[in-house]
């Protein structure tokens, strides 16, 4: 590979999927479960963290998972975060996937608060990289060509992420965050022309 090659491969993706899953190789293999959980508690963004005024969970709770994430996921993040990296610049990715992850955020913490969430609810462990992840691949399917492809991927997006909202008796807090993080990716590149 020669040096303009380089220049244009992503360096932010993988920094920040690396350090996400070493941290949680790290926090699984030197803290106790009991200590593991106090770390997830004190940076998810639930609705107590957030009451508290604990505004910096916004930004923990996307550097954290629960578990190492596995392969499959752990590579399709690599793939979308670090091609909407290579396509559109480290500062469109990095914003769109910020943008999405506080916006879905505050949009379900703000619907928590309006309802009566359960206790269980209220000090759940919310932590993780799919709001961002879902923000930026709808940011991506906006930012297409407008016609069919653009479409057809809105609209199969769109399915899948209204599906778990649709199926059962209830949807989760998340489920509902990740169809607003999908939605915020799609409006921030609705108007914009492709690359």
């Amino acid at each position: 590979m020669n040096a303009s090659t380089l220049r244009g491969m992503p360096r932010l993706a993988p920094a920040y999927v690396g350090g996400v899953q070493l941290g949680a190789y790290a926090a699984r293999r030197w803290l106790t479960p009991a200590a593991r959980d106090r770390l997830l508690r004190a940076c998810s963004t639930n609705v107590d963290n957030l009451s508290q005024g604990r505004w910096n969970t916004l930004a923990g709770s996307a550097l954290l998972v629960e578990e190492p994430m596995e392969l499959p996921y752990l590579l399709l993040l690599l793939a979308v975060l670090g091609y909407a990296e290579y396509a559109h610049g480290a500062w469109w990715a990095a914003a769109v996937f910020v943008l999405g992850h506080v916006g879905a955020t505050l949009l379900v913490y703000g619907g928590l608060r309006a309802g009566r969430p359960s206790e269980e609810t209220r000090s759940a462990r919310d932590v993780g990289t799919s709001y961002g992840f879902n923000a930026v691949l709808g940011a991506l399917a906006g930012a297409l060509p407008r016609g069919r492809v653009r479409t057809s991927a809105t609209a199969a997006l769109l399915a899948l992420g209204a599906q778990p909202l649709l199926r059962g008796p209830r949807p989760t807090f998340t489920d509902v965050g990740h169809f607003a993080a999908l939605a915020i990716g799609l409006a921030l590149t609705a108007g914009r022309r492709p690359r």
